[in-house]
């Protein structure tokens, strides 16, 4: 009989143990809804689009550098009357287009501005977002003032702004 208690108790101790052996629940895992997984893609495409805003806008940067020394020796030598009619008129040309560049910057960032502020799963990201154009007009009128390298200064502020925004979408 001792043996039959024995085992009465050893089946009756293993018993919980076998039954529920996992400390923690299963439970399936659930996406979510359609609508959740929507609202991730835009969000994930709006990051996407702050991204490739400050890839192109760093790249520029880094080449308006360049650009603006250049320009500033060549406005120095025509106002020295040192320049060529041929070199005062590929100076207006080069001017006009860095001036277009700059006009595109902003009409890009107004446009990002645009579609964060009509979105609503973007909205949220607006605030940190607004007033990235204007800082973009504000440089875009400092390079046709010929202050390039405020100008430059002005949108690595707009990057910052652009980084900003970015991290907290990754949140």
């Amino acid at each position: 009989m001792s043996r039959v208690v024995i085992l009465a108790i050893a089946f009756t101790l293993s018993v919980p143990l076998a039954a529920n052996p996992q400390t923690r629940k299963r439970t399936s895992k659930k996406t979510g809804t359609a609508a959740e997984a929507k609202s991730s893609d835009v969000v994930h495409a709006g990051a996407t689009r702050v991204a490739d805003q400050i890839k192109a806008l760093t790249r520029f940067i880094y080449l308006l550098g360049g650009v603006a020394k250049s320009m500033d020796q060549t406005d120095a030598a025509i106002k020295r009357q040192e320049g060529s009619p041929a070199v005062v008129e590929q100076f207006q040309r080069d001017k006009a287009r860095l001036n277009q560049t700059f006009q595109t910057v902003r009409e890009g960032l107004d446009k990002l501005e645009i579609d964060f502020r009509s979105s609503p799963e973007l909205n949220r990201y607006y605030i940190k977002l607004a007033g990235t154009a204007s800082s973009a007009a504000t440089a875009e009128n400092q390079a046709s003032n010929g202050q390039l390298d405020q100008a430059g200064r002005s949108l690595l502020n707009v990057v910052n702004r652009l980084t900003d925004v970015l991290l907290e979408m990754q949140k």
